[in-house]
């Protein structure tokens, strides 16, 4: 197989979510999942609007941008999105936040139902939804 000489790309800047209501998801984001506002861009001749969310700066690590098209009602989400993934620190301090917050979880923490071939899967996993519905794994910090 001949390798490519070209420079790759080196790192994943960020993931795009559409939004229906930023200042939620702003709310839900940085208030209940403790992530920091990053950067905020508006584009009235397009009318839209990106806020760059994340744990770290652009610069340290990928974020997420939340994308507000003003006159965008509603939009179609396709099936070929899966999830975000974060880790949290113990289920145990997030569940009582969560109680707070009125946020259900689509699935329950607890192990990984699916072994891998190697054996055991030790994780502790669950979901749960943003306000626009996206999915998100939360990964109990081993």
């Amino acid at each position: 197989m001949e390798i490519c000489t070209w420079t790759r790309p080196s790192r994943i800047l960020h993931t795009m979510l559409r939004v229906s209501d930023l200042d939620r998801s702003i709310d839900f984001y940085c208030q209940i999942l403790g992530m920091e506002e990053v950067r905020r861009e508006s584009f009235s001749d397009s009318r839209f609007t990106l806020v760059f969310i994340g744990y770290q700066s652009e610069q340290e690590a990928s974020v997420i941008e939340l994308t507000y098209n003003w006159d965008e009602g509603s939009f179609v989400r396709g099936n070929q999105f899966g999830h975000i993934a974060l880790e949290v620190d113990s289920f145990e301090e997030i569940n009582e936040l969560f109680s707070e917050c009125g946020i259900s979880y689509l699935r329950e923490p607890g192990p990984m139902k699916s072994k891998n071939d190697a054996g055991d899967h030790p994780e502790t996993i669950a979901f749960i939804e943003d306000p626009d519905g996206n999915i998100l794994e939360l990964i109990e910090k081993k």
